[in-house]
């Protein structure tokens, strides 16, 4: 018996596998999120709290005992620890904005250019320089009482294990890495001004760190591994790991990854490279800020319940009658594949003879637009995998296909637990068929008539999107 844990954003999960690959059981618990004028943060005690809390749900009905275990969650953000992994404050996410004039400097003196030319790493605010920067301007005391600064994941290895604090390099990668050496880059922490705080940045763990679980949440002994992070951890799970193949991630983060051997990094500096346990080989990624974020906003303020999206979108043909969204709600702005902190969504063609379903059916064409830019930026050449919480939507998988103009490999289930399980028996040596683990659970081909309509829209979706953002250069 196998589990992965997935620490969320706003919803931690333990999943159980069998030999095959069968997902026998999950437990979830949400976490909160604190948003107030641009700041968005979580406590960890509750993080912490839900993870202890799955592990003993799961594990208490569970047949047969635990072999293995494998742990991943949400990267980037700050999360100040203590030696023995407490919290010294909440955690600042990755959708935090409170830094968003700290890069707007950097992107404005070259040094963001700088950095991505040489981590391929596009700092947002939400990451930890920024943010590392931020408290060390405006609330040292923080900095001061720590004495690491990590990743939510790995505040969870620290508190299951007791195992010394380090992170991995899929974590790493963001934004002090060197991807050449997957070591930290010393002129990166002193162009963002951190060189006096270098010791905060935990140890890189290269392979992937592990240790036996203590007895809280886990049998005692449990042999645990650290990582990867949730989006390498979901490309494993969901079998990307050829050059040229693609995932895309419909969840709270709407996220593009492509499988390269490549390291480009000239281009419009955008989204990162993520390092991978293998050298030479990485996830060049576009994680753009908002995905079903986006839509549950557009729900909750219209009304309309999850159940009903599939009927909705029935109801309202391609185009949306004219209605038009521009999908970026985050209050950090955009990350990728373009960084502008500043970008805010846009709602337009909308009249007093619009529909809730004209509302849902655009702004799930609008998410559709942002990830087949980010895949392009990405590199996408071979097939294309999905997961995440959108993919419960058969309608939205359906209108994804047709706006993406290509076949969706759909991986359904818990595909970064299943991802983190996978590295972790690569970790200890396990033989598991990864072939097996993660075929697909359907493909979805596109409509070649809605797909050629699509294809022409995008192309004013970049329009539009190009104004938006020569309105906010003007701006500044």
């Amino acid at each position: 018996m196998y589990v992965g844990i997935d620490v969320g954003t706003s919803m931690v999960k333990a999943a159980a596998f069998d030999e095959e690959g069968r997902e026998l059981g999950v437990e979830a618990r949400a976490v909160g999120l604190a948003l107030h004028g641009g700041v968005v943060e979580q406590d960890m005690e509750e993080v912490y709290g839900a993870v202890v809390a799955v592990l003993e749900a799961l594990t208490s009905r569970l047949a047969e005992p635990v072999a293995l275990a494998g742990l991943t969650g949400q990267g980037d953000g700050v999360w100040l620890v203590d030696k023995e992994g407490r919290p010294v404050r909440a955690a600042a996410s990755w959708m935090d904005g409170r830094a968003h004039e700290l890069l707007d400097q950097w992107l404005a003196d070259g040094t963001f250019e700088t950095v991505f030319r040489r981590t391929g790493s596009a700092m947002f605010p939400g990451c930890p320089g920024p943010l590392l920067a931020w408290f060390d301007r405006y609330e040292p005391r923080s900095l001061d009482a720590a004495a690491t600064a990590v990743y939510c994941k790995d505040m969870v290895f620290r508190r299951l294990t007791g195992a010394p604090v380090t992170t991995d390099v899929s974590d790493a990668s963001m934004p002090f890495l060197d991807p050449r050496t997957r070591t930290y880059d010393n002129r990166v922490v002193e162009l963002l001004g951190l060189t006096h705080r270098r010791g905060l940045l935990a140890p890189v763990g290269d392979p992937i760190a592990t240790a036996e679980a203590l007895g809280e949440g886990l049998p005692a002994g449990t042999r645990l591994a650290n990582g990867p992070y949730d989006l390498p951890s979901c490309a494993l799970g969901a079998g990307v790991t050829a050059p040229g193949d693609g995932l895309l991630i419909v969840g709270t983060c709407l996220a593009s990854l492509v499988a390269t051997t490549d390291l480009d990094l000239t281009g419009e500096p955008a989204g990162l490279y993520i390092s991978t346990d293998r050298p030479g080989h990485w996830l060049r990624a576009m994680p753009a800020m908002v995905g079903t974020a986006a839509l549950d906003w557009v729900l909750s303020t219209t009304g309309v319940q999850r159940e009903e999206v599939d009927a909705l979108l029935a109801d309202t043909p391609p185009g949306a009658n004219g209605v038009r969204v521009l999908p970026y709600f985050a209050p950090s702005g955009e990350r990728a594949p373009f960084v502008e902190p500043r970008l805010r969504a846009e709602i337009t063609g909308v009249c007093l003879e619009s529909t809730k379903a004209d509302l849902v059916r655009a702004t799930c064409e609008g998410i559709g637009f942002a990830a087949r830019h980010c895949l392009q930026a990405a590199g996408l050449t071979g097939t294309l995998a999905v997961c995440g919480g959108g993919t419960r939507s058969p309608a939205w998988m359906r209108l994804l296909a047709d706006v993406l103009g290509r076949p969706l490999r759909v991986v359904e289930g818990e595909v970064g637990a299943r991802g983190a399980v996978l590295a972790a028996a690569e970790r200890y040596g396990v033989p598991l068929d990864a072939g097996v683990w993660t075929k697909p659970t359907s493909v979805v081909e596109p409509d070649a008539t809605r797909a050629a309509y699509y294809a022409k829209a995008y192309e004013d979706h970049l329009d539009r999107l190009a104004r938006a953002r020569a309105a906010m250069d003007a701006r500044r």
